[in-house]
């Protein structure tokens, strides 16, 4: 394999496709994030995705739009990225983070609503990771990580940048497990002072803090900064003035997207089995601050991931419900839960579904998305759908690859109804099919615009292959009973729930035995590996992407040590055991399909040495393998022109194994 692709085929139409989609230089807006919607309704900021150039990681700006008209101004410039604007609660300011200082060392920034003047605010000892206005608009609550804490699995799992020091090129690495960068505080920035001012405590690591009323804060809390110890973190009410802690909750599982009422009286949290911080999808809890009653809602087998206080008694909820995203309406004083729009064509929110409210009644704004639809901003009013601005920059009729998208459901071998995703190219069946694993294990594939990270996918359907997007057990949106059946068991039923999904296509005349391929990220790229050990002869083709394939190196060199054992309910030192015997390294003397092993170099969460040692325990025992490294990654593939290269070598790597038989 080639260490240059720049010149082939495959790399220049992936790039003319990412051109036709991006439009670099154009100055138009092609993806957008982040909505918020202003107190009175009438506009909404959100993060727009604007190219110069397919260099690097693509820059996002702050822009506004009129929910009437669809009018889109671009209120910053950059450089950099500039994200996560929301209004003040009098709709003077929009803040927002910005690193045009510093690469990847976000800042509070606020614009001036009338005159779109931008100001810094002072600068925190750390980068932002998010934002939260007070209910009386008076202080800014910022989340704050140390310079070269882990950024989160999904987000990339690098380590933050350091501030520069005057360091010697010859100087070792130290690391003691004790560096205070890696903590997470609470800080404050003042609008009347112009000050900040770290609230939290030192012994405290806040994972996630929302306001709790005007004088205190609840947080998603652990004593130490390891990324592994978000897994059993707590939640504490957290008092401005003394900085003192109050026990709020303690979780069978994980916490994420806590949200309180304007005057802090009831406390909303999503507790779920989740594998990755940021990707939490379960049942929705709310509790009273002074009777510390905890309420868990019945929420039609919905797993929430948002959450928003409308009023004191009026949440705002989104989440995901089998095939469809939902957006619901809970009332604290009744109990009432009340589904106001659901859709399974259409989707909404970058990781998981969130909205920005626009009233008490549950009208609302969304980013609209589905497998061919590109972004839209939405409003949802009176439980209808209406799109206000769509940012499809592509010419009409060159985007159209699938013929069909077909929702999936099959039995598993114990009797478990699996659901999926198939989408089916032109042309006469059985296709060339390739499966397409999520991460997590506690992920879930929906009908997400196909082109923003699944190029390659879009590509082979245009060939005339299949895509199949399966969600086994433990996927999200199917409950928590469900999510906790790959707890302990990683490797086990899971791996049949995926060999039954193409069993069930290929008994029923859509997928060709004989071309089957597979690929997967994460959890993804861990199940990749050891389907191909598991069912030699099953695959003409993989690509484990940023696999786990030894979890005894997983657990000890990754950031997530924690996660391992949790996922396999075992301990590397019980020798033959899970550890062992769910590596797929410990299995690659069985392997017959040729495999393209991908990882990122600074890969913090599935480090490299999980690729390259597969990769040649793989040579060692006589199997086909390649292995790519891209220097600048870390958990996946983000950063171009490196995504266009991915792009190309996954199509020419089951192009290459899974080309129609009439071209053998």
């Amino acid at each position: 394999m080639q260490r240059d692709l720049r010149e082939s085929a495959s790399y220049r139409e992936a790039e003319a496709i990412y051109q036709m989609l991006r439009r670099p230089g154009s100055g138009q807006i092609c993806d957008a994030a982040d909505v918020h919607a202003s107190p009175d309704g009438r506009h909404a900021v959100f993060a727009g995705t604007l190219v110069e150039r397919l260099e690097g990681a693509l820059p996002t700006r702050i822009c506004r739009v009129d929910r009437t008209t669809g009018e889109c101004r671009v209120m910053t410039f950059g450089p950099n990225v500039d994200r996560l604007p929301r209004y003040s609660p009098d709709g003077r300011y929009v803040a927002f983070l910005s690193d045009r200082h510093r690469a990847g060392d976000f800042q509070l920034y606020l614009l001036d609503s009338d005159s779109g003047a931008v100001r810094a605010t002072p600068f925190v000892d750390g980068w932002v990771e998010y934002l939260h206005w007070s209910p009386d608009g008076r202080r800014v609550l910022l989340g704050v990580a140390g310079h070269g804490a882990d950024i989160a699995g999904g987000q990339g799992a690098v380590a933050s940048q350091q501030a520069q020091q005057e360091t010697p090129a010859w100087a070792p690495e130290i690391e003691t497990g004790e560096e205070a960068y890696r903590w997470r505080r609470a800080w404050l920035y003042e609008v009347e002072s112009h000050e900040v001012r770290q609230v939290s405590n030192t012994d405290t690591n806040v994972w996630e803090a929302a306001w709790c009323g005007n004088d205190a804060l609840v947080a998603v809390t652990s004593p130490g900064p390891s990324e592994g110890l978000w897994y059993t973190a707590h939640l504490h009410r957290i008092e401005l003035a003394t900085g003192s802690r109050e026990l709020l909750y303690v979780p069978e599982s994980q916490l994420g997207w806590p949200a309180s009422s304007p005057s802090g009286r009831h406390v909303a949290v999503v507790e779920a089995v989740s594998s990755d911080r940021w990707f939490v999808a379960g049942d929705l809890l709310v509790i009273d601050t002074r009777s510390r009653e905890v309420r868990r809602v019945e929420t039609a087998g919905i797993d929430i991931t948002y959450a928003e206080w409308r009023t004191e008694r009026q949440l705002l909820v989104a989440g995901h419900r089998g095939f469809e995203t939902v957006v619901a309406l809970y009332d604290a004083h009744t109990g009432s839960f009340s589904e106001l729009w659901r859709s399974d064509e259409i989707t909404a929110g970058y990781f998981y579904a969130c909205v920005s409210g626009l009233n008490d009644t549950g009208d609302c704004l969304l980013i609209g998305e589905s497998f061919e639809r590109a972004p839209e901003i939405a409003a949802i009013r009176g439980g209808e759908y209406r799109a206000i601005k769509s940012f499809d920059l592509a010419d009409a009729g060159q985007t159209k690859a699938v013929a069909r998208v077909e929702r999936l459901t099959w039995r598993a071998p114990d009797g478990l109804e699996i659901q999926g995703w198939l989408l089916i190219p032109y042309g006469e069946p059985p296709y060339p099919l390739v499966m397409h694993i999520h991460g997590g294990p506690v992920g879930h594939w929906r009908s997400r615009w196909l082109v923003r990270g699944n190029v390659f996918a879009w590509m082979l359907l245009r060939r005339g292959y299949a895509v199949f997007f399966p969600n086994p057990r433990g996927s999200s949106g199917r409950g928590q009973d469900f999510a906790r059946r790959v707890v302990g068991d990683m490797g086990g039923a899971d791996t049949y729930d995926y060999l039954s999904g193409l069993d069930h296509l290929v008994a029923r005349g859509s997928a060709d035995p004989k071309r089957l391929g597979v690929t997967g990220g994460s959890y993804g790229g861990f199940m990749t590996s050891w389907l191909i050990t598991q069912d030699p002869s099953r695959f003409a083709a993989a690509v484990p992407v940023a696999p786990v394939t030894n979890h005894v190196t997983e657990h000890l060199l990754s950031n997530i040590p924690n996660f391992v054992a949790a996922y396999l309910a075992d301990t590397y030192t019980n020798l033959g055991g899970k550890y062992y015997q769910r590596s797929p390294i410990m299995h690659a003397h069985q392997v017959r399909t040729p495999a393209l092993n991908i990882c990122g170099a600074l890969d913090r969460c599935t480090r490299p040495e999980e690729a390259i040692q597969f990769h040649r325990a793989l040579l060692e025992n006589g199997a086909k393998s390649v292995l790519v490294i891209y220097p600048d990654e870390g958990h996946g593939v983000r950063k171009f022109p490196a995504a266009i290269d991915y792009t190309a070598r996954l199509v020419d790597w089951f192009e290459a194994h899974l080309r129609p038989q009439t071209a053998q």
